[in-house]
């Protein structure tokens, strides 16, 4: 897969491509930006363009070498994942074994360590050495949506690439592509950063379910129907969805936004598409001051759960504020 077909990150491509045409390749980047905006896949795609025997500035996508990096068995390309929460000095004391030795081919090995920001102290300390003095020829790519959460010597010693969000015309023309149907695209969309975060969000089985409840109970919420607002939070429980609670609340932040949106006239910037008529009959029960106020009522739930409040809790007493 050549570097054309990573969408957006044009910075990001442009800054490798350069390096690898003017054999420039430093010996450590960051790959630092929001989560899903496409860092893995570029870092692959440029571990198999330095390892590709065709030359200029691109992996030809063809060779052995880039079949290997496809495949997932290249022998000179290290993945680094976390070992449950946090990545350990022993997945470090790892990689530096396997890269005692030279590659297998006239490139320097290759390694990529995925939420780089999750390194243990001691992980961290002893990557710095490695990163200062590898035993042989490397590249390390190191990936993360929190750069701040790294020691500052370790990004001092690395080249920086950075990653923005991709842009939500790219991505819902991408998904419609896939035959992912508007609505659920552009609800996908609004609550991630990149393709890969869309694409992880809608093959959960609760996403579309978790909208529909959002709808029912905005809607209900409208008219003031207590006891039905209650037992629809309860069934949100009862059916497994009380686990994706913190989507729920930026849902009904959409929800809320969309109202706006409506009312300012933006209505290319309308979430819920399909509830268009909906919104244009209920947009002006309430006032501009009101959504606003909806919205924080929403971010502020998101605030208390990250705290560790009860879940249940929260959700009872945003629906009830809704009403008053």
């Amino acid at each position: 897969m050549p570097f054309h077909d990573i969408l957006g990150q044009e910075a990001a491509k442009r800054l490798l491509q350069t390096a690898l045409r003017k054999d420039a390749v430093s010996h450590a980047y960051l790959f630092t930006g929001p989560a899903g905006s496409g860092q893995l896949k570029t870092a692959l795609m440029f571990a198999q363009a330095i390892f590709c025997t065709g030359s200029g500035d691109d992996a030809c996508g063809e060779c052995l070498e880039c079949r290997k990096v496809q495949h997932g068995n290249h022998p000179d390309l290290t993945v680094l994942k976390p070992d449950g929460a946090s990545i350990k000095i022993d997945q470090i004391r790892e990689l530096q074994r396997l890269f005692s030795y030279r590659s297998e081919g006239i490139h320097p090995k290759v390694y990529i360590i995925e939420h780089a920001d999750t390194m243990t102290v001691q992980a961290a300390n002893s990557l710095l050495k490695f990163l200062e003095e590898p035993p042989a020829p490397a590249v390390g790519i190191l990936i993360s949506d929190n750069d701040t959460a790294l020691l500052p010597t370790i990004r001092s010693r690395t080249q920086r690439i950075p990653f923005g969000p991709l842009k939500p015309e790219l991505m819902l023309q991408a998904l419609s592509e896939e035959g992912v149907a508007a609505p659920l695209a552009k609800t996908a969309v609004s609550l991630s950063s990149g393709l890969d975060g869309c694409r992880e969000l809608l093959a959960q089985n609760w996403f579309a379910e978790m909208r529909n409840l959002v709808l029912q109970l905005a809607k209900e919420s409208l008219g003031k129907n207590s006891s039905t607002l209650a037992t629809a939070g309860q069934k949100l429980f009862k059916s497994g969805l009380g686990d994706h609670i913190s989507v729920l609340f930026d849902m009904f932040h959409l929800w809320f936004r969309d109202m706006l949106n409506f009312l300012y006239r933006r209505h290319e910037s309308i979430v819920f598409i399909d509830q268009l008529d909906f919104i244009s009959r209920h947009a002006r029960e309430r006032s501009d001051e009101q959504w606003v106020a909806y919205m924080e009522y929403a971010a502020e739930s998101k605030r208390k759960l990250r705290s560790n409040a009860n879940a249940q809790l929260c959700l009872e007493q945003f629906l009830i504020r809704l009403e008053s």
